[in-house]
């Protein structure tokens, strides 16, 4: 993860939506990889969807490896499904809500988010 593509929030808040970054850190169909309250959350920001623009949020650390590579996965559709491929184990994880399409052991925290704005919010505890 390069500092440039990172961003850190770690105030408590109530919960609800807080904002977790800009819409300009954003990378268009890609990840970047954001800090939450001590956590990588990995956002895609997908332009083109069946359901227009989406954006999701989704454990950066991938179960197999242990590594926190998830933002630097491939962003493609398998089965009907929006899914993100890990790059290390090539596993496709469905962004919708982080199962794992070919080991349903594994799965991937996912948090609702949402574009507000030029603001990036997040629903956090």
């Amino acid at each position: 993860m390069s500092q440039s593509n990172a961003v850190r929030v770690d105030s408590v808040q109530p919960a609800g939506w807080r904002a977790l970054c800009s819409r300009r850190d954003l990378v268009a169909n890609s990840g970047v990889v954001a800090w939450l309250d001590g956590e990588q959350v990995a956002l895609f920001h997908l332009l083109e969807t069946e359901a227009g623009e989406q954006v999701f949020a989704i454990a950066n650390k991938d179960p197999k490896s242990g590594a926190n590579v998830i933002g630097r996965g491939i962003v493609g559709q398998l089965k009907g499904d929006l899914v993100i491929a890990s790059p290390l184990y090539k596993q496709h994880f469905r962004l919708q809500d982080g199962t794992c399409l070919e080991y349903p052991e594994q799965r991937l925290q996912v948090w609702p988010v949402r574009l507000n704005g030029d603001a990036v919010e997040i629903a956090a505890a």
